[in-house]
């Protein structure tokens, strides 16, 4: 060997280990053997949303909104006998080839699938009663879908995209996602306290995990094969366990009140799990080693779905009360971004490679009216009200529909299992006649997902009515004996 050659080997093998360093591991929902996909032009990020009924599609290479998929018209035009849109977008997952994205609408009972290249609806699968999420099986040759309305998860075919089979669960399955082998499917619960394992091959329940409470929304398998962990929007919580049979639980987290999505990240620093904490306007994150909390990121208002990177270099998080999507670098665990999107996204998912070729606008949307909301916080009666605004236990989304807004209050900091009430008080204090907008009963947490509409806006936000009608403020408050107390939570100004 020439000493020419000798060095050239030698400056191969550097880059080569430099390479590997670099190449972090497989990332969720695939296996720790796949090759890592780095960040670039050829990915998208998709949000699915509830109130504009739209998916955001955003290119992560610079993380600029592409455009929006329409899938269904704003409110009321969805209320008409004839409506053929699709209503209450929200699940959604992708084929293993990532050219597909299957996007589960509550409101009108359907699966939507995408092609990620051309952003066309190809196909629109529907289902039973409610479905909440769907994923395509390791192999691509079914999708799963949780039909969370009734008893059971539509099986479908993952070439033709129809119902073949059903699988039998307990009422109200939550979601379901595979072990990485393909091996078995882990189906929770949002309205039973337990989770199902079922055999992928025979369709049959192999194993049971009880849950601490029966609102399970969402469940990720790490990619080494070895946990399961899954979320407790009711209690605040998160359980964690073994992949394998006997299945047993691992160990239950504490997280906070509307604990909404979790999913795992592997980098240079090790395997991860993030947790969105609705309640709390935060991602934490914990090691799944030890499962030790080693993070706690401020993200914004309502924090609900969220996805890795195909490197896991970041994560990407839907802000539900913000109509926004933010990435946070995995290495640092800082927020690098913040994009607008449309309102109350939901499921959000990371999709490597999705346009091979070109730019991927065909048949996209501008924001328009999607992007068009009103955000108000309420604070405790005498903490201060301005001043509190940035620590608010609730936050108020107010999402345009034309003349008239659905309003969205992740409530917090109030007593668990208590009825309370959401109304219009005709002063700053809570003082005066109280118009109720919503009655609300509180989960164990203390927290609440409240919803009305109206026109709403007009009255309780300054300078935004034209009717001339004497401003109001929302407060909240206790019910006692079927009426009205006095309000423990008010609009800050």
């Amino acid at each position: 060997m020439t000493k020419r050659t000798s060095i050239l080997t030698i400056a191969l093998s550097a880059a080569a280990l430099a390479a590997a360093q670099l190449a972090w591991a497989g990332q969720a929902p695939g296996s720790l053997a796949d090759a890592d996909i780095p960040v670039s032009h050829h990915d998208r990020v998709y949000a699915a949303e509830q109130f504009s009924n739209t998916v955001s599609v955003i290119d992560p290479a610079d993380n600029k909104l592409v455009g929006l998929i329409r899938l269904g018209d704003p409110s009321p035009g969805n209320f008409s006998p004839l409506y053929k849109g699709q209503l209450l977008v929200h699940g959604m997952g992708y084929s293993p080839d990532h050219r597909t994205i299957a996007v589960v609408s509550i409101g009108s009972n359907s699966v939507s699938f995408i092609d990620t290249q051309t952003n066309a609806v190809k196909h629109v699968t529907y289902v039973g009663r409610s479905p909440h999420e769907a994923f395509f099986t390791p192999d691509g040759k079914e999708v799963w879908v949780t039909v969370r309305g009734e008893n059971y998860v539509a099986v479908l075919d993952g070439t033709t995209y129809e119902e073949k089979t059903r699988i039998t669960v307990p009422a109200g399955p939550g979601m379901q996602i595979f072990s990485p082998d393909g091996k078995y499917g882990y189906v929770c619960s949002s309205f039973n306290p337990e989770t199902e394992v079922v055999s992928v091959a025979d369709h049959k329940i192999v194993g049971t995990v009880k849950q601490a409470s029966p609102f399970c929304p969402d469940i990720a398998a790490t990619p080494d094969g070895k946990q399961v962990w899954f979320t407790l929007k009711d209690v605040g919580k998160v359980q964690v366990f073994d992949a394998k049979p006997p299945f047993a639980l691992i160990k239950t987290l504490d997280t906070g009140p509307i604990t909404n999505h979790v999913n795992i990240v592997h980098n240079a620093n090790g395997m991860f799990a993030y947790v969105t904490v609705g309640g709390l306007n935060v991602v934490k994150v914990f090691r799944t080693d030890d499962l030790s909390q080693v993070a706690t990121i401020a993200v914004g208002n309502l924090p609900h779905g969220l996805w890795p990177s195909g490197d896991g270099s970041r994560i990407y998080v839907g802000l539900e009360n913000a109509d926004a999507m933010t990435a946070i670098d995995t290495l640092t665990n800082k927020v690098i971004a913040t994009v607008p999107i449309g309102q109350a996204p939901q499921a959000v998912t990371y999709v490597p490679n999705a346009v091979p070729e070109g730019d991927g606008t065909q048949n996209l949307q501008t924001l328009g009216l999607a992007g068009q909301s009103a955000h108000i916080a309420l604070v405790p009666v005498g903490s201060g009200e301005s001043a509190a605004a940035g620590n608010a236990p609730t936050t108020v989304a107010l999402f345009d529909q034309g003349l008239v807004q659905v309003l969205q209050a992740a409530v917090t900091g109030l007593q668990p299992k208590q009825s309370y009430v959401l109304g219009l008080a005709d002063n700053p204090d809570g003082t005066g006649n109280l118009q109720v907008v919503a009655n609300f009963m509180t989960n164990p947490a203390g927290s609440a997902i409240v919803n009305a509409l109206g026109q709403i806006r007009q009255l309780v936000t300054p300078g935004a009515s034209t009717s001339g009608d004497k401003r109001h403020y929302l407060v909240i408050a206790p019910q006692v004996a079927g009426k009205p107390g006095a309000p423990v939570q008010v609009q800050s100004l």
